[in-house]
């Protein structure tokens, strides 16, 4: 893939100096171009190099997503044409040609409740402890969330996102600055962004709990380093959070 990619500039802009071509794990790549034109020769450029080294792409499982593109007209590989979708799953996550989290976040609460189902008895039964299942408690029951918590020993669904979500960005910031999940974090896509209020984003999400603390995104970045730093940085936040909870 990256024999393939290095010559051209077929990618999407990335940093002010890089462009992303490709995702690629094990046997699984997906390919990126901002023209219908770029993607053809990459498309080509691939299948190429794969044959030099005995390999080869599977037309069938290769599909094609197009957001917002002028030309209409299908990728072809070895005059075949490849299908077109409005969505395809990349590494269990759903991505569409709307370009946002929707379908994806709907389609992990229905593997979700699938899979709650799917355990039934072990949620009905009287001789497990609470603690390894739950506590049947269902609407028209009335019962505050707060009690809930209590009970359970839980954070509300949003304290353990925020957590999880500090823990990440304390990984991520840790990593080199040629790392593309670093990079993402100051990526400024190409093309223009629909009307309104634009859509919260991880790093907005940060810096809104940063500021709630007195403290701001280039100190975050510093404390990043020090991983007992972070760990405190992160168990302050999640007591401040409680506390207002309380409050």
């Amino acid at each position: 893939m990256k024999t393939s990619t290095s010559e051209e500039k077929h990618g999407i802009q990335w940093t002010d100096q890089n462009q992303l071509d490709d995702l690629d794990f094990a046997d699984d790549p997906a390919q990126l171009s901002h023209t219908h034109e770029q993607m053809q020769m990459k498309t080509a450029s691939v299948a190429t190099v794969s044959a030099s080294v005995g390999l080869s792409i599977h037309k069938g499982k290769t599909e094609v997503l197009k957001f917002k593109a002028e030309n209409s007209n299908p990728i072809t590989l070895d005059g075949e044409t490849l299908e077109d979708v409005e969505s395809f799953t990349y590494l269990g996550s759903i991505i569409d040609e709307q370009g946002g989290s929707d379908a994806d976040v709907k389609s992990r609460i229905g593997k979700a409740r699938t899979a709650f189902l799917q355990l039934k008895n072990i949620w009905n039964s009287k001789q497990l402890s609470t603690n390894i299942k739950i506590l049947n408690i269902h609407w028209p029951d009335t019962i505050s969330n707060s009690l809930l918590w209590e009970r359970t020993n839980q954070l509300p669904a949003k304290e353990e996102i925020r957590k999880r979500r500090w823990k990440w960005i304390g990984h991520t910031l840790r990593k080199s600055s040629n790392c593309i999940t670093r990079q993402a974090l100051n990526c400024n896509p190409e093309g223009k962004r629909k009307r309104g209020r634009p859509n919260n984003t991880v790093r907005r999400e940060i810096e809104a709990d940063m500021e709630r603390m007195n403290n701001n995104w280039k100190e975050l970045e510093r404390i990043a380093q020090d991983r007992v730093g972070c760990r405190m940085l992160v168990s302050g936040l999640c007591s401040f959070t409680r506390s207002n909870r309380r409050k």
